[in-house]
């Protein structure tokens, strides 16, 4: 019996952003598309990434959602989002404030990914984590990142959410919400 070859696809775990703000930010991307054929950021849902892309196969995409049900991370956080900023030169992104419990939430699930998943490309990332909601990217060179910077610095986007989940999400024709797992109360 001859078996066939296993499909590898792309996941990433993130917080895709609720309304009303994900529709201000998916404007935001639409509007750089629309006046500057900027696509990249409409790959993805409005999110902050809390692990990054990584390989699984196709086929046990059920261990992976099972496994990651077993998560377990205390309670529910607070998201602040603070105008834009930039990784020059290029990504325009809307800032997230830092908060003791974002770090906490992604580094548990760094850990939950290493020894749970046996995923260590986050655990070798010395960027770090940044948290922020990318606008502009891939696809904006540099001589437009400086064009559009000044615009941005004086953009507002402003918010508070709470957030009690976050999402599996795969690589298709773009990025698509897989699963969303609710936070579990030790």
């Amino acid at each position: 019996m001859k078996l066939g070859k296993m499909t590898v696809k792309k996941y990433f775990l993130a917080l895709v952003i609720p309304e009303p703000f994900f529709e201000k930010i998916e404007s935001v991307k639409q509007a750089l598309f629309l006046e500057q054929g900027l696509k990249g950021a409409l790959r993805s849902p409005a999110h902050i990434t809390l692990h990054r892309p990584f390989e699984w196969k196709e086929e046990k995409e059920n261990t992976l959602i099972e496994k990651l049900n077993t998560f377990k991370f205390s309670g529910e956080l607070q998201i602040e989002l603070n105008n834009f900023s930039f990784f020059e030169p290029r990504v325009i992104y809307v800032d997230v404030l830092p908060s003791k419990e974002l770090f906490l939430l992604h580094n548990s699930l760094k850990n939950f990914a290493k020894t749970e998943l046996k995923l260590f490309n986050e655990v070798n990332d010395l960027r770090g984590f940044h948290p922020h909601v990318t606008v502009a990217s891939r696809d904006l060179k540099r001589p437009k990142f400086y064009e559009l910077a000044p615009d941005f610095k004086t953009k507002k986007l402003n918010g508070i959410f709470n957030c009690s989940s976050f999402c599996l999400l795969k690589l298709e024709k773009k990025w698509e919400v897989l699963h969303t797992f609710n936070f579990i109360n030790p």
